[in-house]
């Protein structure tokens, strides 16, 4: 080969492999570059995710769902357990008192033995009122035969008349004298009758006030026992005025109001009775009227002078729509809740609020039934708030209204 074509062959050679190095230079440029946008997209997005400022957490709540129901509207009033029949049991007659029969807080029944007098001191009375009559009768038969002469005679002219009319005289005053010992036998009589101390009414026994061997006199003015009727018993409470109307309207309809009796923090029911009757005045130092109630009782749940809280049922509304009271928010705006909506947040609802009895409201306008509302954890929200349901309750309960 000549050295022309041998040098032309090397030259082509190293334009080849020239090339080929321009073209992995090329190539490892290319993926610089592109190493170099990623990576710096990568920490332009980074940095513009930090820059951002993260949403506020959802609030937790817990909602309920607004029902419609029947709602019940009681009229509450402070009173006072008071017995329909209290009474104190006092000696009739003077002595000593002998037995007690009974034991401090027995139930006992009308005519009951409680306890007794010494009855000897009428014993005696009785025997010498017997006597005195025996005597008298004997006294006036031997009149009323001489009185029998006399008229035989008198008819006969054989006596004066001053004798028949003397005689007839003495035996009008010996029948009065009769009559007068058949009283102070009766009188003896019921003096032993009263030495047997009985109950005058069903009830229960308070404390003994006086121990047997003591004399005891009618006169005393503490008595021996106090009888309290437990079964049934009242309850008087007071109302304002103001209501007065309402609950008139419902007496006349002759259909008893149902009453509920309540413990003084109004968290235990403590028996269920009925309105019995309405005061004949207001009084005027309070502007209130006192009501009486009546109830069973047949468990004693209720205690003579117990403070109760003394609820009246004055109306049941058919189909309202109630939500738990802790719903209802107070503003300068008025009465409103937060209802929250399908995309877990809540919105202020202005509504209007009937009455709230017993922990629950009801809503005259503004609210729907089935809507959820807010009923813990209302503090935190706003408008738009977004929350979170840690609980929902069901509601406020169905309250079948109560038949008049």
């Amino acid at each position: 080969m000549s050295e022309t074509k041998m040098n032309d062959v090397s030259s082509r050679s190293r334009k080849a492999g020239l090339r080929w190095r321009w073209l992995i230079i090329l190539l490892v440029v290319c993926l610089i570059a592109v190493g170099l946008y990623l990576f710096f997209n990568k920490e332009q997005s980074r940095a513009a995710k930090q820059g951002q400022k993260p949403g506020p957490p959802a609030v937790p709540v817990v909602a309920a769902e607004a029902n419609k129901t029947d709602f019940n509207v009681y009229l509450t009033g402070l009173g006072s357990v008071i017995p329909v029949y209290t009474v104190t049991v006092r000696t009739r007659v003077d002595g000593q008192l002998m037995d007690v029969l009974f034991r401090e807080g027995q139930m006992v029944s009308a005519g009951d033995l409680l306890a007794t007098i010494d009855p000897r001191p009428f014993e005696v009375q009785l025997t010498q009122a017997e006597g005195q009559m025996a005597r008298d009768v004997a006294q006036l038969k031997n009149a009323q035969l001489d009185l029998e002469r006399y008229r035989v005679l008198w008819e006969q002219d054989s006596v004066q008349k001053q004798l028949l009319d003397t005689q007839e005289a003495l035996v009008h005053q010996l029948e009065g004298a009769v009559k007068t010992d058949q009283g102070q036998i009766d009188s003896a009589k019921l003096q032993l009758v009263y030495c047997r101390i009985t109950s005058p009414i069903a009830g229960r026994i308070g404390l003994r006030l006086v121990d047997p061997g003591n004399i005891v006199h009618a006169t005393d003015t503490g008595g021996l026992i106090v009888i309290t009727q437990l079964q049934p018993i009242t309850v008087i409470f007071p109302l304002p005025e103001d209501n007065l109307p309402q609950v008139l309207a419902r007496l006349k309809t002759g259909k008893p109001l149902p009453v509920e009796a309540y413990d003084r923090e109004m968290k235990q029911r403590l028996a269920v009775g009925s309105l019995l009757t309405v005061d004949n005045q207001i009084d005027p130092t309070t502007g209130t009227v006192r009501l009486k109630a009546i109830f069973p009782n047949e468990g004693n749940e209720l205690f003579p002078n117990q403070f109760v809280n003394a609820r009246l049922l004055v109306e049941v509304r058919h189909g309202v729509t109630v939500v738990p009271a802790s719903a209802v928010q107070r503003g300068p705006q008025g009465t409103f809740v937060y209802v929250v909506k399908d995309d877990k947040t809540v919105t202020v609802r202005m509504i209007s609020v009937g009455e709230i009895q017993g922990g629950e409201a009801s809503i005259k306008t503004g609210l729907s039934p089935g809507e959820l509302v807010v009923v813990d954890g209302a503090e935190r929200l706003r408008e738009g708030t977004r929350v979170e349901l840690r609980g929902q309750s069901n509601g406020p309960k169905s309250t079948p209204g109560t038949g008049y």
